[in-house]
Formats: C-alpha cells, sequence, structure tokens
C-alpha cells in the first residue's frame, strides 16, 4: 500500500488553503478537569459550510484537469459532502450535480442550492444514490467524487490534523470520529507524516458500528443497523480509506447514544459552541476512554456543526 508522504500533505494543503478557513484551536479548563488530560479542541464546526468535508472536496475538485472541471462533478450526498462539493465547485468556478434522497432535510437541500449545486432527487437507498450519480455522468460527463473513499477527499480531510499538529507538536493522541472512514484515513496520515508520537483514536456510534467489526475481521463490513443520532457516521468504509485505518488506527471506541448526547450537551455548555452529533462521537469515545488517557495531551477533531436547531436531543 502506497502511503502519502510529508511533502505530499503539504502539497495539497497548501493548495487549499486559499479556499477554506484556518479552523481554531479552543480549550477548557473545565474539560481537562473532567477527563483528566489537557484537551485541544479542533473546531471544524467553524470550517466553511460548516464541516471539514470543505477541505476533501476542495482537494478534489483542484486535482482534476481542466477538461474535467470545465464538464463539473457529481456526487450522491444526504447532507455534508452534498454542500461542500457545492461551495467548493462555486469557489473554482465548477458545476456542481448532486443526486440527494427525497427525504433529506430540506434545510441542507436549501444549503446545497445557496451554494449552486444542482440537485437531483432519488430514493433513500445506496443503490438508488448510486444510479442517480451514474446517470448525472452519462449525461453530463461530469467526475464523480466520492464523499470519503477517493485519495484526494482523504488528503484534503487529514489537513484538519495537520494545523492542530502544527500548533500543537506534542501531542499524545488525536480522536476523531468514523463513519465513511475519509476523515480517521487522512486524520492517521498526518499523525504519520507530522509527529513522532501522536497516535489516532476513533470514537463510533454503536448503532452503527461497521468499522469497529472491520477492525476486527479484516475486511469491510456493512452496516447492519444505522439507528444512529449520529447522521453522519451512518456510511460504510472504503477500499481506499480502510486499508489504512486496519493498519494504522490505535482503537476504534464504541459510544452508546446517551454518551453521544451527554458528550454534545457538555460541548454545548461547557465551551459554548455548536457541534452536530457526529462531532460529539470523538468527545463521548474520549471520555469512555479516559481511564487510559491521564495526564496526556490530546486532540480532538469536532467534525462539523451542521444541526436542525429546532430537533436537539436535549
Amino acid at each position: 500500500m502506497h502511503l502519502i508522504n510529508k511533502a505530499g500533505l503539504e502539497k495539497v494543503h497548501n493548495s487549499i488553503k486559499p479556499f477554506i478557513h484556518r479552523t481554531p484551536v479552543l480549550t477548557s479548563q473545565l474539560l481537562n478537569e473532567i477527563c483528566e488530560a489537557e484537551l485541544f479542541f479542533k473546531c471544524e464546526n467553524f470550517q466553511k459550510m460548516g464541516a471539514f468535508k470543505m477541505r476533501g472536496a476542495t482537494s478534489a475538485i483542484l486535482n482534476l484537469t481542466k477538461e474535467q472541471q470545465k464538464r463539473g462533478v457529481v456526487t450522491h450526498s444526504s447532507g455534508n459532502f452534498a454542500q461542500a462539493l457545492s461551495l467548493a465547485a462555486k469557489s473554482l468556478g465548477v458545476k456542481a450535480y448532486i443526486a440527494m434522497p427525497k427525504n433529506a432535510p430540506q434545510v441542507k437541500k436549501v444549503a446545497v442550492l445557496g451554494y449552486d449545486g444542482i440537485i437531483t432527487e432519488c430514493e433513500s437507498n445506496a443503490v438508488a444514490r448510486e444510479k442517480a450519480a451514474k446517470e448525472i455522468q452519462q449525461k453530463t460527463g461530469a467526475t464523480f467524487v466520492h464523499p470519503s473513499n477517493d485519495d484526494d477527499v482523504i488528503y484534503g480531510q487529514g489537513t484538519a490534523a495537520i494545523e492542530l499538529l502544527e500548533d500543537y507538536q506534542d501531542l499524545d493522541y488525536i480522536f476523531t470520529p468514523v463513519g465513511g472512514g475519509g476523515l480517521l484515513a487522512g486524520t492517521i496520515l498526518a499523525a504519520i507524516n507530522f509527529s513522532e508520537k501522536c497516535k489516532v483514536i476513533a470514537g463510533e456510534p454503536a448503532n452503527a458500528d461497521d468499522a469497529y467489526r472491520s477492525l476486527i475481521s479484516g475486511k469491510i463490513e456493512l452496516n447492519e443497523t444505522t439507528n444512529t443520532i449520529a447522521d453522519g457516521l451512518r456510511t460504510n468504509l472504503g477500499d481506499r480509506n480502510f486499508p489504512i485505518i486496519k493498519e494504522y488506527v490505535e482503537r476504534i471506541v464504541l459510544v452508546k447514544e446517551d454518551e453521544i448526547i451527554e458528550a454534545m450537551k457538555l460541548i454545548w455548555e461547557r465551551m459554548k459552541i455548536i457541534v452536530e452529533p457526529s462531532s460529539a462521537v470523538s468527545f463521548a469515545a474520549l471520555i469512555k476512554h479516559k481511564n487510559n488517557i491521564k495526564g496526556k495531551k490530546i486532540g480532538l477533531i469536532l467534525s462539523g456543526g451542521n444541526i436542525d436547531v429546532s430537533n436537539l436531543p436535549f
């Protein structure tokens, strides 16, 4: 398996810098005391379009040829990546076509349209989404960009951890959520290349535990259920990111729904910032795992803040 080197990741980071925010890193004395460790929260909830996915989407479009960019890009997504690809495409003067399930939240459809994304509605299942994206490809010649199983997307997502490690070079661990695996694989690549000792631990909802089971079986397992409040983590791993995760992730910690809600509540109450449930999964995993990390310096990636505030779990 060929892994990108430090120079390659730096090139990706430099190329996307004009189109993304360098998000702040926040700390909380109270949360440090609760976890008996030093915590550094990388706030991708403050990223453009409200999530880390802006990084990978921008990286993927920049790596297309001029000819491909002219024909546009297409993806299937019910939420954050639909918004990320639409905004990244708009920033770069490229058309974005999005296959979106009919039952995707209206607020997310409105956001995609606001970024000039061209929506094709489809049924809410993987087969229908893929079929709709293929039909758009055939009609327009647009290039398909997968939300998490694409090398350029993975490298782009890793830039959040690069910034974190530039700011705090002596981190012992970085905690990140895992859904489709793009953020986790990218964070691992950043840790390997930008730190001597930093290990990566992932949090995953127990109700959508495909990555945890994949690590045990050594092959990609699919979700048997996806009944989790962390709607951004209901997707499965892919063949581009799983080999990196399988070889290098320190461990995957499963968290229950009430643990996710409790972690989310703590961040809202104590840090005064808005994060979505998927973001809180990394913090829930850290709380659950805290006996093993006492006194350590720990980075956490708060992956996004796109939430329907009229439908909060607390």
